[in-house]
């Protein structure tokens, strides 16, 4: 059973102050809950360990499907292929951030990977800022928590420049360069995020801008915005959406990458990571790896799984699938074209009210902080995000 801490909640209008804007879902109750999960500093160590050792096993991964043209096989749209492996060579594509989804990690619970959201993640701002923001209105220790996501990602900015991993007593040296960052139009979670991301690659040095998507202009020449030209761009827009719903922009930017006229994150390399069918190239690569679940493009004979796309958020049109064949959860959504995969059931920790939870581990150069998601047997966007605490 979860350990949980009862704390006050934070007000409206104080969460507004900081920035955090999506804190009432349509039903009329807050999103985020009014409880911590306790967890240890060996647990919080787990956490870490297990985030960095992931990230390794997805590199490996990553490689092995480059090298042995598996692009198709894994979901990826042919028109970024090309794209994807220019990033993939050349060091200044820098990975800025992602987040690991994973069950356990609690109360004697094995650390098991259920997928990588590490080309648009979001939950960035309650994880960095309001879970932060709990123990400080509520007078506990500030630094009782996994959580160096602000620090952390300051520091990844500055190695878009180094490219070392040491960044200490850096100052950003400018050259010109200015940073451009988007999201679309009308959805104030993902604009609140970029400008997240936007104020921290100020606080690191760079000279920033913000531009909705539809107000760019793209050209094989560029990145323009109020005539203005940015050599980096970072966009909340999923990669595979581009190229599906967007292939001439994907192909500009094909274009704009190979002649060095800007560089954009997350890298299109990212996209292998986010497949859900990276997960069978682990299983493959890593067998009974104890970070991982058995996952296969085929239905897995005798055992309880899930049912995934390969592309998709939230746990849009993912379903639980027993023994026997039967489904025993399934979630709506809009993905149900994608080529699917099937992975080991494992089950998330629960409440005393029967609510589970997932781990959600942020990445950035190294595992750099932990927030829950609380929900159903299926975590989707009506799932209300917890804070933690070491104690």
């Amino acid at each position: 059973m979860i350990n949980l801490k009862n704390i006050k909640p934070l007000e409206n209008n104080y969460l507004e102050n900081l920035g955090f804007a999506w804190h009432t879902d349509n039903d009329n109750t807050s999103y985020i809950a009014n409880e911590l999960v306790i967890i240890s500093e060996q647990e919080a160590q787990a956490f870490y360990e297990a985030g960095n050792e992931l990230y390794d096993m997805f590199i490996n991964a990553a490689g092995y499907v480059i090298d042995n043209n598996l692009f198709h096989e894994i979901g990826i749209p042919f028109n970024l292929v090309e794209l994807i492996k220019g990033s993939w060579e050349n060091d200044v594509h820098w990975h800025l951030y992602g987040r690991f989804d994973l069950a356990g990690g609690t109360n004697g619970l094995p650390i098991k990977l259920l997928e990588f959201n590490s080309d648009t993640p979001t939950s960035l701002f309650e994880s960095a800022i309001v879970q932060w923001a709990m123990l400080k209105y509520n007078d506990l220790e500030e630094s009782s928590q996994f959580n160096g996501i602000y620090e952390a990602l300051t520091d990844n900015f500055k190695r878009i420049i180094t490219l070392e991993d040491s960044v200490e007593d850096f100052e950003i040296k400018y050259d010109g360069w200015k940073f451009l960052f988007s999201s679309i139009k009308g959805n104030i979670e993902e604009e609140n995020t970029v400008k997240l991301l936007q104020h921290i690659a100020s606080q690191a040095g760079f000279d920033t801008d913000f531009a909705f998507v539809d107000e760019i202009e793209f050209s094989d020449d560029g990145i323009f915005y109020n005539n203005e030209k940015y050599e980096l761009w970072f966009k909340l827009i999923p990669w595979e959406i581009i190229a599906l719903e967007t292939p001439d922009l994907a192909m500009i930017l094909t274009n704009i990458v190979n002649n060095q006229q800007a560089i954009v994150f997350n890298p299109a390399y990212t996209l292998l990571f986010q497949s859900k069918g990276i997960m069978k190239i682990l299983w493959d690569l890593y067998p009974n790896h104890p970070l991982l679940l058995e996952s296969s493009f085929e239905p897995l004979k005798g055992q309880k799984q899930v049912k995934k796309p390969m592309f998709g958020r939230e746990g849009g049109n993912v379903s639980i699938i027993e023994q026997d064949g039967s489904t025993t959860a399934e979630q709506n959504g809009e993905y149900g074209n994608y080529p699917m995969l099937y992975q080991s059931f494992t089950s998330l920790e629960q409440d005393y009210n029967g609510n589970s939870y997932q781990a959600g581990v942020f990445f950035a150069y190294e595992a750099c902080g932990l927030g829950f998601r609380r929900g159903g047997a299926i975590i989707n966007n009506s799932s209300k995000f917890v804070g933690h605490i070491i104690g």
